[in-house]
């Protein structure tokens, strides 16, 4: 088929072109602005169109969108114009997929760690919502295996459409309840919708929605508190890796710092051990080598370590900055500096009371302006809010000469240039980590 995806500089809509592009479909694609994503797909022999235009609708037989496509953009007008099928990503989905025996892993927190890990494991075709570290993509293909490790999402409901053969769920906190219409009983519905669509289930009991299902559906079950024991950080070169007992398989080695590092893991594990031996999945779970973006050690000379990493939810950010005080103390660095861009005002001031608990710790809390991500401004008075923490209000950071300056009004404020600098958040700040803008 000859097939165009609107917005095709999205991790996700990219991961679906990538994956039809490996399967021999004739690919294009648009976006507002070009990034490193279209920059990477047009390499890879992809058509890209900057910005939306009706011109790049030709003669396609599909056009797939993603969920923040207006109605009204000018190539679905096109596509709909020349009586070419205009579908939705949630939509296209099914059949997609429909053809491989899909792990479809689900939740708030933790899905791109658990499918790059399952990734790793079991050797099949991925789409993962994030670049992994062990092949440079977000995207395997693998033609000889008929098993597909997806990352699916919840955000737009879509993840119901996966065709799981085995859902795994790490956790249901509710996020993005706008999409459903801040009723948490129709969002937990989904999540029920999606687990009983599967054959296989592999379920975190110590969720408290998930807990409640656990006489009500036929799954593996994973009790984390109990069965997850003797975890051991342990630093390899300047590497981060933790080593636990999982329930009675023995014990299991997986890059990365913290309990819930352990937890992605152990679902994975679970996952794969119904099809593989115990011993292979121990080998194999070493070549995971991390994701871009997560605990992504980005600089690190004698005295200090750069740290890029995505959490932009109090939960992921508690978890990760507990990892970072590890990493501290086993690196023998004292200081911590936490750079915080918000990720849009409606998250920010949901949550505001769990993020002001999130830097516990640190030496100096920096924040930035909310990433808005389309929102209309709010008023956060993060001065006042956060007053309790050595706190610097900035317009940017900048990095150079593996040194990060934090920049107030076009003016250098200060350098830091010791002990472990960390940057949260899902929007630029990533490029300003790594000296890229």
């Amino acid at each position: 088929m000859k097939i165009h995806f609107i917005g095709i500089g999205g991790i996700g809509i990219s991961g679906l072109a990538q994956f039809m592009h490996f399967n021999n479909h004739e690919v294009s694609g648009s976006d507002i602005s070009d990034t490193l994503i279209t920059q990477k797909l047009r390499e890879m022999g992809i058509k890209i169109t900057i910005a939306h235009s009706s011109q790049a609708i030709t003669n396609q037989d599909l056009v797939i969108h993603s969920a923040i496509i207006d109605p009204e953009n000018p190539e679905i007008i096109a596509a709909k114009t020349k009586g070419i099928k205009v579908l939705a990503r949630r939509e296209a989905l099914p059949q997609i997929l429909a053809e491989k025996k899909v792990y479809s892993v689900a939740g708030a927190h933790g899905k791109s760690t658990t499918t790059a890990i399952l990734t790793s494991i079991m050797c099949g075709s991925a789409i993962i919502g994030a670049e992994s570290k062990a092949f440079g993509s977000n995207v395997r293909y693998n033609k000889e295996s008929d098993v597909l490790l997806f990352e699916a999402d919840e955000s737009d409901g879509s993840f119901v459409n996966s065709n799981p053969y085995c859902a795994i769920v790490i956790n249901a906190e509710p996020e993005h309840m706008e999409y459903y219409d801040y009723n948490i009983d129709r969002f937990y519905d989904t999540y029920r919708t999606f687990i009983n669509s599967a054959t296989c289930r592999v379920l975190n009991a110590e969720d408290p929605f998930l807990g409640t299902l656990v006489d009500e559906v036929d799954a593996n079950w994973l009790y984390p508190s109990k069965d997850i024991t003797n975890i051991k950080y342990i630093l390899k070169g300047d590497e981060p890796h933790t080593k636990f007992t999982l329930k009675n398989m023995g014990t299991f080695e997986v890059w990365g710092f913290g309990k819930h590092i352990a937890l992605d893991a152990s679902l994975a594990i679970i996952a794969a051990s119904k099809t593989m031996e115990i011993s292979q999945i121990r080998e194999n779970l070493l070549d995971f080598k991390g994701i871009k973006k997560r605990f992504d050690i980005v600089g690190t000379d004698k005295n200090k370590v750069i740290i890029d990493d995505y959490a932009h939810h109090p939960t992921e950010i508690k978890a990760t900055f507990e990892s970072v005080k590890e990493y501290a103390h086993l690196k023998g660095l004292e200081n911590i500096t936490a750079i915080w861009q918000p990720h849009k005002y409606s998250r920010t001031i949901d949550n505001l009371e769990e993020f002001i608990k999130c830097f516990k710790g640190a030496k100096e809390l920096i924040i930035l302006p909310v990433w808005a991500a389309g929102e209309a401004t709010r008023e956060i008075d993060f001065a006042e809010k956060f007053k309790e923490y050595n706190l610097t209000i900035a317009d940017k950071i900048k990095r150079s000469n593996n040194k990060i300056t934090v920049v107030k009004n076009k003016e250098d404020l200060k350098t830091i240039d010791d002990g472990i600098i960390i940057g949260f958040g899902a929007g630029d700040i990533t490029y300003q980590m790594r000296g890229l803008a």
